[in-house]
């Protein structure tokens, strides 16, 4: 097989560098997504354009970048945005922590997955908090009002009507926290935390929300000191926030409850704070609601998952090309004069990706000829791009969701430019749920899809020639037989997890609250789904590898060769049956890294050479 390794694959995993390309739309007063126009809903969707696959100019789908949009600054935006990025990118390379910018604009996504993801450090920018500061000006003078105002001088919820005195206000504000991180189950990851935490401290640099500078930057500190509050997996239902979670990163602000500090300890949040020379935070008016009042939660979950969900949707291209060669498929169904019958743009992505992968096949070629008695291949293998792609054109819509959130300020009340300070409904978690909800669905459909490419593979009346379950000794040795049990169980689980969470309202706070989005819960799901889909995908990759052995002599194409060459650095060639659940970990690990898109790549016409050792599932 030593041939079969020719294609001079680095196995270091390194990774392409993506593009960005940023517009800004100047308009006072208002949080604006680059590159959407304020005048149409119904817009282009805001992508990062990179070298295709086969040299042209192609679309994936990606978190947009967003950028500040004030009176004060316009033409400036552009070239600071600019600017910052490639220091974070440059500032990365060289293995150094990334700053990210929190200013009275949206962070970007990329921010968000630095922070998540790399351990970079927040900096409040002057102008935000000159907006925090005035707006805590219009607070102190509510509170002293002897009107009530919702949040200021009153209760909460249910309990909007109570008017509360000044000399309890503070307390009303602790109770608030204390009684709101009511959440329960095991911890979530820390990367969702993380950008829950930036999300909310991007909508207090709005200055809508009246909390005063020293809030926000104890905040920005206990982020940097890389301080994680334990948030409980249930409590949030996605209304009025995800007021739980959000409200256990509040406590921890306090001095209270549980936390994970930078070693990596679970400790109480006082001893934290205290080691990183930080003091509890003693709340004042407003400034508990601003804290909990937002989707940051699941805005990070949906931000965190369509990364990782851009990487795993190229290597379903790359695991159906392998499958075609597998399975004496043909390449001539993804030629782009079939594609642009059917103008679906992540369908022709998808089409284009597997076409250039098969470039070069032997194996393909052998039986390309009239000769060839094969008419049409299983719908698994020929309407590849049509799923795939319909989770392409999913995740574009949803990316499309994630940057109007991003531009979102949250709060309920929020205090207004003029000066108004006003109850609201933004906080409903509906337009994030939605999102989440259909890319579970998309999730599960490629999955499944995969699942039937590998019992193809493993069926001797459909292998064309491939032996039962790939075994080395049929009879003797079961092969991949018990690997594709695995891969129908976990589309089995994926099948319920596409079932929606946000159309699954429960009445809370004495029918106050009487419609709720679910959406924390559609985030933890797709978590879930994603996780699920990988694990499908390494599978799938691990038994075309075998098959592709099988085939020998002929060759694959290179690409596709290269993603053989890769799995075959962390798991042998056939032969006898060996401990099968090993090999399945290691070539998933090979599938979240990104490091099988990555192997594909170097065998790419008019893809960038890598530039970058982050991980692919970062990339933004």
């Amino acid at each position: 097989m030593g041939a079969r390794n020719s294609a001079g694959l680095p196995v270091d995993g390194e990774t392409q560098d993506r593009a960005h390309r940023v517009r800004a739309v100047a308009t006072a007063g208002h949080r604006h997504v680059s590159g959407i126009p304020d005048s149409s809903w119904l817009r282009p969707l805001v992508r990062v354009r990179t070298a295709g696959w086969n040299g042209a100019v192609t679309t994936n789908p990606v978190i947009p970048e967003t950028t500040v949009d004030t009176a004060a600054r316009t033409a400036d935006t552009v070239t600071h945005t600019a600017t910052h990025t490639a220091a974070q990118q440059s500032a990365h390379a060289a293995g150094q922590p990334a700053v990210v910018q929190v200013g009275i604009g949206p962070v970007s996504g990329s921010g968000v997955l630095a922070v998540a993801r790399r351990g970079a450090r927040v900096e409040l920018t002057d102008e935000a908090l000159a907006a925090i500061a005035e707006s805590r000006a219009i607070v102190d003078a509510l509170a002293g009002d002897t009107a009530p105002h919702y949040g200021i001088s009153t209760g909460f919820g249910a309990l909007a009507t109570t008017r509360i005195p000044p000399d309890r206000r503070a307390d009303l504000q602790r109770s608030l926290i204390r009684s709101h991180a009511a959440g329960s189950g095991p911890a979530v990851e820390r990367e969702v935390v993380r950008a829950m935490m930036l999300l909310r401290l991007s909508t207090l640099a709005t200055g809508r929300t009246g909390v005063r500078p020293a809030t926000a930057l104890a905040y920005a500190a206990m982020l940097n000191a890389g301080i994680t509050p334990v948030v409980a997996e249930y409590g949030s239902l996605g209304c009025s926030g995800d007021l739980a979670p959000l409200a256990a990163c509040a406590l921890a602000l306090t001095g209270e409850g549980t936390v994970v500090d930078a070693s990596g300890a679970t400790i109480p949040a006082a001893e934290a704070l205290a080691a990183a020379g930080l003091s509890p935070v003693r709340l004042a008016e407003k400034e508990g609601l601003a804290l909990i009042n937002g989707t940051d939660g699941m805005l990070g979950m949906l931000l965190l998952g369509l990364a990782d969900l851009a990487v795993l949707l190229d290597t379903a291209d790359i695991a159906a090309a392998m499958s075609v060669e597998a399975l004496l498929g043909t390449d001539r169904v993804f030629v782009p004069e079939l594609a642009a019958l059917r103008p679906h743009p992540g369908q022709a992505t998808s089409a284009a990706h597997i076409l250039a992968l098969l470039a070069g096949s032997q194996i393909v070629a052998s039986h390309a000829g009239p000769e060839d008695p094969t008419v049409q291949d299983a719908y698994s293998l020929r309407c590849a791009p049509a799923v795939h792609g319909t989770a392409r054109d999913t995740a574009d819509y949803a990316a499309l969701v994630a940057s109007r959130e991003l531009a979102a300020a949250i709060d309920n009340p929020v205090v207004l430019p003029d000066g108004r300070v006003e109850s609201n409904g933004n906080f409903h978690g509906a337009p994030v749920a939605a999102v989440l909800d259909f890319l579970a669905i998309s999730v599960a459909d490629v999955a499944s899809m995969s699942e039937r490419r590998t019992d193809r593979m493993l069926d001797p009346a459909r292998s064309h020639g491939l032996p039962p379950f790939l075994a080395h000794e049929v009879g003797v040795d079961s092969g991949h037989m018990i690997a594709q049990y695995t891969q129908a169980g976990i589309v089995s689980e994926l099948k319920r997890l596409a079932a929606p969470a946000s159309v699954d309202s429960i009445p809370s706070s004495a029918m106050q609250e009487d419609h709720v989005s679910m959406g924390w819960h559609a985030g933890r799901k797709l978590r879930r789904s994603l996780d699920g889909l990988s694990r499908v995908l390494a599978i799938e990759i691990l038994t075309a590898a075998r098959a592709l052995d099988l085939r020998a002599p002929l060759l694959p194409g290179a690409a596709t060769g290269a993603v053989h060459a890769l799995v075959r650095t962390v798991v042998a060639g056939p032969g006898p049956d060996r401990h099968l659940a090993d090999e399945i970990e290691a070539v998933l690990r090979l599938v979240q890294s990104g490091a099988v898109v990555d192997a594909a790549a170097t065998q790419l016409p008019g893809t960038a050479a890598p530039a970058t050792k982050a991980p692919a599932s970062e990339r933004a």
